[in-house]
């Protein structure tokens, strides 16, 4: 029997609506569930609860209906890629020489 994934409340809305977006996506390109269901080599069921955000599911089934919309998995690049947050506080932990250099401008 598998391993029961507890989600907090924030985290648990994050994935239904990440869930959404897909079946969004399919729905826009007018694509029956069953198409991409054969295309990513997934049951119907697997990608039922992928559109419902199921934590249940494998990464690795999530990226396979993506790449199944059209090669949307190529999104998935784009998770921390823009990371404000943690290249600040990489910065705030470098460490600043207290003073110049004794050499000009020329190297000597």
């Amino acid at each position: 029997m598998g391993k029961k994934i507890v989600l907090t409340p924030s985290l648990q809305r994050t994935l239904q609506r990440m869930g959404e977006q897909i079946k969004l996506a399919r729905l826009r390109r007018n694509i029956p569930m069953e198409v991409i269901a054969e295309r990513a080599g997934l049951a119907r069921t697997t990608v039922w609860a992928i559109e419902k955000g199921s934590p249940s599911v494998s990464m690795g089934a999530y990226a396979k209906v993506l790449h199944a919309i059209e090669g949307m998995d190529k999104d998935l690049l784009l998770i921390c890629k823009d990371d404000a947050k943690g290249r600040l506080i990489q910065d705030l932990g470098l460490k600043v020489a207290r003073r110049a250099s004794k050499r000009d401008k020329d190297g000597q």
